[in-house]
């Protein structure tokens, strides 16, 4: 399978904002970067099956 292609960004956070992201990443044996991206990439599986949901509801009215 091939890799996809990997996007650099800048992302300025507070400094407890960082401090909590570092505790929760080490509890979950994750570096800060892959814990944040566990978060964004679980915030829009969670939307995007959310949108399916509602799609559907407004299908069976």
């Amino acid at each position: 399978m091939k890799e996809q292609e990997r996007k650099q960004v800048l992302l300025r956070l507070n400094g407890e904002l960082w401090k909590e992201l570092a505790r929760w990443a080490e509890d979950e044996f994750r570096s800060i970067n892959g814990q944040i991206e566990y978060l964004l990439t679980d915030a829009v599986r969670t939307k995007r099956k959310n949108t399916l949901v509602v799609e559907e509801e407004r299908e069976d009215r």
